[in-house]
């Protein structure tokens, strides 16, 4: 893919300029704006090209979990706090890592090539298929293979027409992994392929191999929508 296109919010002047200088080391990122003011940032993300959000959870004029809130899930961040119980709360959203100040260059890169790995899953997943560990070994599953996904307590099971994997990640990743124009997440605890659909009503889905889903009531309206 092109280069990471990266923008750091911070209301510590010495933290932008530490970011800044670190994303400048890294091949593969490139800082388009930084700046205190998460106002002027919003604005920002909102008319520009942005891939990722170095984001300070810790701001007066607008928190970085407020902040989040207002731009949704479209957009990819990675925290960076001075306090660790803040950045859990951020999990809620849709963060690739978090950064736990003082931050080394060290622990930089390797949330730089985690975000690597996590926008160029991105970038192509509407190819045909994706990589998995599970049982200790790392799995292709063919995306037209899954019937569904299903959060269990820590981890996933990913149910394929002919096998089980059980993946330590959350059904809010795999959501983001799976193509949206396939994949559609119509309960708390499952992510449904909309073509393996066999016949559906207003409270559940039967897949192909008879198994029924439950619609929730908080999903049911996009679920409806994305297959019209």
């Amino acid at each position: 893919m092109n280069k990471i296109k990266c923008i750091v919010v911070d209301d510590e002047p010495l933290a932008i300029a530490l970011l800044g200088s670190y994303v400048q080391k890294v091949p593969f990122l490139e800082l388009v704006s930084s700046g205190e003011n998460p106002i002027e940032a919003l604005d920002y993300i909102q008319n520009n090209e942005c891939d990722l959000v170095f984001l300070d959870i810790q701001m007066p004029e607008l928190t970085g979990i407020n902040f989040m809130k207002i731009l949704g899930d479209k957009q990819r961040y990675i925290l960076t706090t001075a306090y660790s119980e803040y950045a859990l709360e951020g999990y809620n959203h849709n963060i690739i890592d978090y950064l736990l100040k003082p931050i080394s260059f060290e622990r930089f890169y390797k949330s730089a090539l985690k975000a690597q790995e996590r926008l160029t899953l991105h970038e192509n997943q509407e190819g045909s298929y994706f990589f998995v560990k599970s049982s200790g070994q790392q799995h292709r599953i063919n995306f037209e293979d899954i019937l569904y996904v299903e959060s269990i307590k820590d981890y996933v099971s990913i149910k394929t027409n002919e096998q089980e994997y059980i993946v330590l990640d959350t059904l809010k990743s795999m959501e983001q992994q799976l193509p949206e124009n396939s994949f559609s997440r119509i309960h708390k605890s499952f992510i449904i392929n909309l073509n393996q659909i066999k016949v559906f009503d207003s409270k559940k889905v039967i897949l192909f191999l008879d198994q029924e889903i439950p619609i929730g009531e908080s999903y049911r309206s996009i679920f409806i929508t994305k297959l019209k």
